[in-house]
């Protein structure tokens, strides 16, 4: 059955936007008395028929909702930095979103070669890939913020830096980490995180943790993390 976004859906029936419209009329050239399913964002999952098959304000008459769908007892926040390769950390917003992630912030570090992100594209992409992987709840992808003012402002969950030097004392994330708690993870560019910024952490309570003896893109790490807290909460 295919899914759409609807931010805002309330009440017996809705129209989609022109976007969505177009693409379930035009695109899949579905009809009236088709099923659909409609995500809001917020974690609602809705069962709806096609009464209208305008193809710029497409009427649902909604036949249920499923409040918190499949509503996770833990949030994951991973803190990464941007790429030189803007289509990389693309693909790692999108397939983190599969996966399961609450909130992205692209992190600015020492070492870090590309500072900005397209915010409105990457919250595109989150849409697409909720609606392919049929999350209910949009993950949040905040603006760029340097490493220090980062680590000085959170303040939930069980805190961890992956880096890569093996002259420091390092964990692996099930070794620290807990099923059912919050966690946030740091993920350096491809230059690592520098000693300072590894220190600062420290002292904020950070635990280094490492993701295995393979070296990883940024990219790849960022998922290896994500998966590593999806499969401990499984």
């Amino acid at each position: 059955m295919q899914v759409f976004y609807a931010p805002g859906i309330s009440g017996s029936s809705w129209s989609l936007d022109e976007k969505e419209s177009k693409h379930i009329i035009r695109v899949l050239r579905m009809k009236k008395g088709d099923p659909v399913k409609v995500i809001d964002g917020k974690g609602n999952l809705y069962e709806a028929l096609i009464a209208d098959p305008d193809q710029k304000r497409c009427l649902l008459e909604v036949i249920s909702v499923t409040r918190d769908f499949e509503n996770r007892n833990y949030r994951l926040h991973i803190a990464i930095s941007p790429l030189k390769n803007p289509e990389r950390f693309e693909w790692f917003v999108e397939k983190a979103v599969e996966i399961g992630v609450d909130e992205i912030t692209p992190l600015i570090c020492r070492y870090t070669e590309k500072t900005s992100v397209k915010t409105e594209r990457l919250r595109s992409i989150i849409i697409s890939a909720m609606k392919q992987s049929l999350k209910a709840r949009a993950t949040i992808i905040n603006k760029p913020e340097s490493f220090n003012d980062f680590i000085n402002a959170v303040n939930d969950g069980v805190f961890m830096i992956a880096h890569c030097r093996g002259d420091k004392a390092r964990k692996t994330i099930p070794e620290v980490y807990r099923k059912g708690d919050n966690a946030v993870i740091l993920i350096g560019p491809e230059g690592d995180f520098s000693e300072e910024e590894i220190d600062a952490a420290g002292r904020r309570a950070f635990i280094p943790v490492h993701l295995g003896s393979s070296r990883l893109r940024t990219e790849t790490a960022g998922i290896a993390a994500c998966h590593s807290i999806y499969f401990i909460n499984q």
